[in-house]
């Protein structure tokens, strides 16, 4: 068994306890009971409150009577990112709260794994793209504006899904029911494989696509702050965007960051450079405070919408608006036929 940092999949679906207690027989990471008991009900509760509120998000802009703008149609993509990670939730709680033991066949092990891993590749990506389109609109607003078409930005997104399906197949392989002291767990066939898919994960789901972001952002607070020295007004539709898209931004980052950053140490400690009982529990604990912190941002997205997007605030006034307005009218019409009906009958 792996530790619960060094693997996505596997901190879905083994005990990092049992690997430590196995590999290091005199450090035991003592009561951790909290994982089988309060995790499993924490992971339900982001799961409905995630499955809510991004099927809500959806719909405001599905129903919507004008179609998406590009960053609409790219934060669209990653409410059905987190609406795929919340989805498949459940089914690790279920596991976490039987100790990891996985009792739902083995195309769901595969399924459930393959599902998140793509959310952790897709939903970084359609950020990048958000944040490309944010660069291009503040900092050249007066060019490139091909590429900032709602067809390129559909393009766009359908290769992103694309490639985190294919970045996600090593797992969807690699993934199989294993039986481990007369327990059946979803595990890793191959360490190789498995190290392999770390180190994929760390440079294309981390190091290179933050890098854009950070380059992007930066470019963007500077030209925003050329503006206002300038006294130059920069288009409201284009402020509420980029505000929304920096919430967002800096949600992700502080979400995921620190999940991220604990692969530094958790490499060390597999490759035995980090030897001590202490660190082994550190890392451990850190783990499952991370993972779980990394969830909570599919839950976040959704409010940031609502409370930070003055744009989707107005989708939602009209769509409810419009929805109002269809119910009377139709209640109109009713009323109006039954006292034709009653006229007729007199």
């Amino acid at each position: 068994m792996a530790l619960l940092t060094t693997s996505i999949s596997s901190n879905l679906t083994s005990s990092a306890g049992e690997g430590n207690q196995t590999n290091t027989s005199h450090c035991s990471l003592g009561s951790d009971n909290w994982t089988f008991t309060y995790v499993p009900v924490y992971v339900m509760v982001i799961s409905v409150l995630g499955i809510a509120l991004n099927i809500f998000v959806l719909m405001v802009f599905i129903f919507h009577k004008k179609p998406c703008s590009v960053p609409e149609i790219y934060l669209t993509n990653l409410a059905a990112a987190d609406l795929l990670l919340v989805s498949f939730l459940p089914f690790w709680a279920v596991s976490a709260w039987k100790r990891f033991e996985w009792i739902f066949g083995s195309a769901l092990c595969k399924m459930v794994n393959v599902g998140i891993l793509m959310n952790v590749y897709c939903s970084i990506y359609f950020l990048v793209l958000v944040s490309i389109d944010r660069y291009l609109a503040l900092v050249y607003p007066l060019s490139h504006k091909t590429i900032r078409r709602p067809k390129f930005a559909k393009i766009s997104c359908l290769l992103v899904w694309i490639l985190g399906f294919v970045l996600s197949v090593p797992k969807l392989i690699n993934r199989e029911l294993v039986l481990h002291d007369n327990v059946t767990k979803c595990a890793e066939k191959d360490e190789t494989i498995s190290d392999t898919c770390e180190y994929m994960i760390l440079a294309l789901a981390f190091i290179i696509p933050v890098s854009i972001i950070i380059f992007c952002t930066i470019k963007i607070l500077l030209t925003l702050r050329s503006r206002l020295m300038e006294r130059e007004k920069t288009k409201d539709k284009d402020k509420r965007a980029t505000t929304l898209v920096l919430a967002v931004l800096l949600a992700f980052l502080i979400c995921w960051l620190p999940f991220h950053l604990l692969r530094i140490p958790s490499r060390l400690l597999n490759a035995g450079i980090l030897t001590s009982c202490s660190s082994r529990k550190t890392i451990y604990f850190c783990g499952q405070i991370f993972l779980y912190l990394a969830f909570f941002n599919s839950v976040l997205n959704p409010v940031l919408y609502v409370i930070a997007g003055k744009n989707f605030q107005k989708k939602v006034k009209e769509v409810f608006n419009h929805r109002n307005l269809k119910r009377n009218s139709t209640f109109s019409l009713t009323s109006t036929s039954a006292k034709l009906s009653r006229s007729v009958k007199f």
